[in-house]
């Protein structure tokens, strides 16, 4: 068999020869990425707003081989000033206009990213999701699928692992699946720059929007800004490409529009809405009028989960069968901190649901239980303030909980999104300080046949490094109290 070359990368690699990189952002996300320019023969300038002293503490980033290997540290608050490199590497959750990268970009910098330069050299099939509920279960769920239909499958971007280290293993006939948050997208082709020597972003083959409401409003500008970057996976797809949404979403039905005037092949999906294309009964889900998947099949529960099927099977179809769709669906549980089954203690369940970082996660959280769980949900809310509304949370809580503990910077926001509700039945509110007092709180309220619930519909960056860490810490909390 003739040996795949993959001109792109090989392109790419000879330009960052000899180049003075910086890479902002000592996470271990950026690991490979800075493996990756070394290997180049790259010049390497790590720049982190930690100190030198706090990175080392932690052995997983192993500053001092990468030290050996000749990279160089701007440590501190001023991490960002007089960048003078030639070629930036920007973390997500740097904005591209902030004042050092603008500066550094008026001196001449090529500024780019790691998923921008991976977009520019893939060689194979790219899968985008993004959105701003359940794009992780769809991800996860496209991937498996394929999968099962035995396409080799590079699972990344803000799931998983960076991929442009692994993009020397990948062949044409594979999948890269990648989940895409507004910060990624928000930074591709922001800086456009012609000295790249592949000028064209590879965007996807196929683009997921699941869906998009108020989210992440500390960092963007506007909610306006926050959707523009969600747009920005399908408004640059390739001709023969396909666009996948939400027919129930007032923004994605515009751009749903957007893309049918483009050109663009759409295919829509809701659980509310019968549309022409993907659409679901309580007892099946259909495509064009016709049941192709029995909801009796999905071992995940929710009306959100169909929707992340209808999805993924929407964004596969041209390349597996159903029958791999069912064999994903008969066995696959869900994915962890995603309403992740704990523990039974004493005759209460408990469920990790820490990726729920907004109000409509919780919603759609506390509406995959059935109306026979009403008023024994036991709910573990609050957390960081991304600036976004919790008045929607209010009217779900009061229908379905029992009782709800707070803990964090939006308890007082939920706590009052809860009171203002014209519900009679509210449930009982609880505040505390601490999340293991809050944790421990809620199981020794909680009574048999009941379900306590972390589901804070709010990001974890007040006491956590991020919502895998919250999940961990609830899951290892729960299991101390067996």
């Amino acid at each position: 068999m003739e040996k795949y070359i993959n001109e792109e990368l090989c392109a790419y690699k000879k330009f960052l020869c000899g180049k003075k990189c910086a890479v902002l952002g000592i996470g271990i996300s950026n690991i490979p990425l800075i493996k990756f320019l070394l290997e180049c023969g790259a010049q390497v300038v790590a720049r982190d707003k930690k100190s030198l002293s706090e990175l080392s503490a932690n052995k997983d980033l192993d500053i001092p081989s990468f030290e050996d290997m000749g990279v160089s540290f701007v440590t501190g608050e001023k991490y960002l000033d007089d960048i003078n490199e030639e070629i930036v590497f920007k973390t997500p959750g740097i904005r591209c206009d902030h004042p050092g990268i603008r500066e550094a970009a008026q001196r001449g910098a090529v500024i780019t990213s790691e998923m921008e330069v991976f977009l520019s050299v893939c060689p194979c099939k790219i899968i985008a999701i993004t959105g701003s509920d359940g794009k992780t279960t769809t991800t996860t769920l496209t991937a498996k699928i394929l999968e099962d239909a035995g396409y080799t499958v590079h699972l990344g971007g803000n799931i998983g692992r960076p991929l442009l280290y692994d993009t020397e293993k990948m062949r044409p006939g594979d999948f890269a699946v990648l989940e895409l948050s507004s910060f990624q997208l928000h930074s591709i082709g922001f800086y456009p720059d012609k000295r790249f020597p592949v000028q064209t972003v590879r965007f996807p083959d196929v683009a997921i929007i699941t869906n998009i409401s108020p989210n992440h409003l500390d960092w963007h500008t506007s909610y306006d800004e926050y959707a523009q970057a969600k747009k920005a996976i399908f408004s640059s797809i390739r001709p023969e490409g396909k666009f996948v949404t939400n027919a129930a979403d007032e923004i994605t039905k515009e751009y749903a529009k957007e893309a049918k005037e483009k050109g663009i092949d759409v295919k829509l999906f809701s659980a509310k809405i019968v549309t022409d294309d993907y659409y679901a009964d309580e007892d099946y889900i259909y495509y064009e009028g016709n049941p192709i998947v029995s909801r009796k099949e999905i071992k995940l529960p929710g009306v959100h989960n169909t929707e992340n099927y209808m999805a993924a099977i929407a964004a596969t179809s041209e390349f597996v069968s159903l029958e791999n769709v069912l064999n994903v669906a008969r066995t696959f549980g869900g994915v962890e901190h995603r309403l992740e089954f704990v523990e039974e203690i004493e005759g209460v369940s408990f469920y990790n649901s820490s990726i729920d970082s907004s109000p409509t996660r919780t919603i759609a959280a506390i509406k995959s239980f059935s109306s026979d769980m009403k008023k024994k949900l036991v709910l573990i809310m609050g957390g960081y303030d991304k600036n976004i509304p919790y008045a929607p949370v209010g009217e779900p809580v009061c229908e379905m909980a029992k009782a709800v503990f707070l803990c964090g910077a939006t308890a007082p926001k939920i706590k009052a999104a809860i009171e203002e509700t014209t519900s009679e039945n509210k449930p009982e509110i609880f505040v505390f300080d601490n999340f293991e007092e809050t944790v421990i709180s809620a199981k020794n309220y909680s009574k048999k046949g009941e379900c306590v619930i972390l589901t804070p519909a709010s990001a974890s960056f007040d006491m956590f490094k991020n919502f895998e860490h919250r999940g961990r810490c609830f899951k290892e909390i729960v299991r101390r109290l067996k």
